[in-house]
């Protein structure tokens, strides 16, 4: 008899890597865009991991709950729009 082991993927942050200071003298659009893109990206490969490979499953609720589970704050919808773009056009 064949038993089947499904392993679910836990959400915990892996170990950071060190953080290098952001260059200066960029307009401050830049920095919120570049930061936006940082958590859009974490939490994309969150989702993922937890199994979410289609953008209609990865609901605002669904990306904020994951934001949550990882310590992020919570993301804004233009962020959340961001992280669908990012599963849809990862694949």
């Amino acid at each position: 008899m064949a038993l089947a082991v499904i392993r679910t993927p836990s959400l915990e942050p892996w170990k950071l890597l060190q953080r290098k200071p952001l260059p200066a003298g960029r307009p401050r659009e830049w920095y919120v865009t570049h930061n936006r893109r940082l958590k859009a990206m974490r939490l994309a490969i969150a989702l993922l991991d937890a199994g979410v490979y289609v953008p209609s499953k990865a609901t605002n609720a669904t990306i904020r709950t994951t934001a949550e589970t990882l310590g992020i704050h919570p993301p804004s919808d233009t962020t959340c729009r961001m992280v669908r773009a990012l599963i849809r056009y990862g694949r």
